[in-house]
């Protein structure tokens, strides 16, 4: 007999060799339907292996995020079997599950796949779905792997094959379609009942520019059809939201071939936006007692080999910049902490000095590849709003909740109300990925766990998410829609003080080493306000956006009435644009709702008269006639609430 733990701590006694199945089957028949995989020991099994060891069970459904990803890796290998009864003679290269759905590579050989052959390949997906093939799971030598796919001409599984070890190698077949994969898999693909299949796209193969181009099948599936009718509705929402499309019609940035891809232009209005998020942070900063600092765009390559962020993200970096002295080399920078490590060694610290806090706005530089460049969520060039604390020890986990505290600041303001503190923790068996003693990486782990317990925070913990110099909290926010992002970060770092040689003279008169503390509330500028613009679709609360109020003048005669309205509120530190086209009243409202301008005064005869301005809200209409100093006083008191949205 074997032991076997539930998450809610219960102990149950089953024959050795049991399964996860049977496991399910014990508790009930109706979540023995719906189970899709287990978490065994920390694994991920499929339901038919073997438990032979007293072992952790947690029995994982659709509802599981590990259950979800499992049901969808399952889904990409029966698209991988439609494919190649439609295509006889492809080549697959990899078929991993997304946050929401799947792709797979396909080597298409002289075959093409156009979007109406999608529809086609759902039909029979969805035809083999109802075949209730089973996932069957089979151990094999790697001798064995490699003869089969050598058979098969197939050099994408030889390659795989060539960096796995012999005795870890599994095979998977459902129906006619075999695979070299890990696993694990859903029981049978009776489970996967809505499928679409959504999107066709190029990817060089190992994502090397040098390499074939293959082709990239994307597609998302549920147990539902139902479900998957719920996501394409929540899907059509997402492309009206896209902070591309609005990006373009708001004028807030746009992208030039000549200055290079995935380098944003930020154009007047973005500029405005950006500016304002700026000095909300700012002001919250100073106020949390941060200094701010400036440090240049590029740095000698020392700086980085010291930092170890030259070994790390070498690859991912633009050429180094080399100068007319021979072998000296700079690179733009990848980073802000190694220039602010420099900054704190500028003078002696004491403990009388520390915490000590810098803040900067700091533009930074990665080579990210040309096919993973996605609007302003992946880009080659953005400022992050980067500070670094220098704490004492003793310190840390107070500057850890401050920094907490000022993360939900930000939140709050901007109408964020659904996150997920995510504890991101080093990988428990590969620790060649991380630098740094296993002494202060266990303190800095300890330190994230209870300052997030202290502050109540909902929390997940996430194994092999930490930064290679220290563990971090990130937080996942879902924004209107319920997507899920990942914004703010705060880490702790042991390491880079220890290389940098960081060091501060303690009440004992001796040398004692600083404790790091890297924060970005936003992440970057860039993606933040691409997700805030598709949180708010556009809407931006009325103390951000760029144009608060638009005068709409009836006709020619009253524009010198609302030229004088205009210089009011601007006195009053009110954002605000006269429309003086020769355009009907009509077409004038119309263009400002489509443009999210949050307020419109309509001025006519009767305005002029009164001395006042025909108000109306955005989305809502007219909201009544008033005076021009007691519309100042509602805008004013708007945002000085900063009012969410709506």
């Amino acid at each position: 007999m074997i032991k076997i733990t539930l998450p809610d701590g219960s102990i149950r006694e089953y024959q050795q060799g049991t399964t996860s199945y049977d496991i399910a089957k014990s508790i009930s028949e109706g979540l023995a339907r719906k189970v899709l995989a287990a978490n065994v020991n920390g694994q991920i099994w499929d339901l038919s292996r073997p438990i032979n060891t007293d072992s952790s069970v947690q029995l994982l459904t659709w509802n599981d995020i590990a259950g979800k990803s499992t049901f969808w890796h399952s889904s990409a290998h029966l698209m991988a079997e439609a494919i190649e009864s439609m295509f006889p003679g492809v080549k697959f290269w990899v078929g991993p599950p997304l946050e929401t759905g799947f792709y797979y590579d396909i080597d298409l050989g002289d075959n093409k796949i156009e979007e109406e052959d999608l529809r086609k390949l759902e039909v029979k997906m969805a035809e083999l779905a109802k075949q209730n093939e089973v996932f069957q799971r089979k151990e094999i030598s790697k001798t064995d792997a490699i003869n089969y796919f050598t058979e098969k001409g197939d050099e994408y599984k030889l390659d795989l094959l060539s960096n796995l070890e012999d005795g870890n190698i599994t095979l998977y077949t459902q129906g006619n379609f075999t695979d070299l994969c890990r696993g694990p898999h859903i029981p049978n693909t009776g489970f996967i009942k809505g499928i679409k299949l959504t999107n066709i796209a190029g990817a060089y193969w190992k994502g090397d520019e040098k390499n074939k181009m293959l082709t990239r099948i994307y597609g998302v599936t549920f147990p539902s059809q139902k479900e998957l009718d719920e996501y394409l509705v929540l899907l059509e929402e997402a492309k009206k939201r896209d902070h591309r499309k609005l990006g373009k019609e708001l004028e807030l940035f746009a992208f030039s071939e000549k200055v290079g891809m995935g380098l944003p232009l930020w154009l007047p209005k973005g500029a405005m936006l950006r500016e304002r998020l700026q000095q909300f942070l700012q002001k919250a900063q100073i106020e949390s007692g941060y200094l701010p600092v400036i440090t240049p765009h590029i740095g000698h390559k020392n700086l980085y080999v010291t930092s170890g962020h030259y070994e790390k993200y070498g690859k991912d970096s633009f050429q180094p910049i080399h100068t007319p002295q021979e072998g000296e080399e700079f690179f733009l920078k990848p980073m802000n902490c190694p220039h602010h490590c420099e900054i704190y060694k500028t003078s002696p610290r004491s403990y009388k000095d520390l915490p000590l806090r810098l803040a900067e706005f700091g533009t930074v530089y990665r080579y990210e590849q040309h096919g993973e460049l996605h609007g302003l969520t992946r880009v080659r060039g953005f400022t992050q709003d980067d500070a670094h604390l220098f704490c004492m020890p003793s310190q840390v986990k107070e500057e850890f909740k401050k920094v907490i505290d000022l993360v939900l600041y930000v939140f709050k303001s901007l109408s964020f109300t659904d996150y997920t503190a995510q504890i991101s923790l080093r990988d428990k068996d590969d620790r060649s990925k991380y630098i740094g003693s296993e002494e202060n990486w266990t303190i800095a782990e300890q330190s994230i766990i209870e300052a997030a317990a202290e502050k109540g925070l909902n929390t997940v913990i996430e194994y092999g998410e930490a930064a290679f110099y220290g563990p971090k909290l990130d937080f996942m926010v879902r924004d209107a829609i319920g997507r899920k992002w990942q914004l703010g970060t705060i880490q702790v770092d042991y390491n880079l003080p220890e290389r940098f040689d960081l060091t501060y003279i303690g009440e004992d008169n001796a040398k004692h080493r600083p404790v790091m503390i890297h924060r970005a509330p936003f992440g970057s500028m860039e993606r933040f306000i691409a997700v805030l613009t598709e949180h708010c679709a556009g809407k931006f609360p009325l103390w951000l956006t760029p144009t608060q109020v638009k005068l709409l003048p009836i006709s020619d005669k009253f524009l010198p009435y609302a030229e004088n309205v205009l210089q009011q509120l601007k006195n009053a530190d009110i954002r605000a644009e006269i429309d003086d086209r020769n355009e009907k009243i009509g077409k004038k409202i119309r263009d400002t709702e489509l443009a999210k301008i949050p307020y419109m005064l309509v001025i006519g005869e009767k305005e002029v008269n009164e001395n006042k301005a025909a108000v109306r809200r955005q989305g809502k209409g007219d909201i009544g006639v008033q005076t021009i100093a007691e519309f100042i006083e509602m805008i004013r008191e708007e945002v000085a609430s900063r009012k969410a949205f709506e």
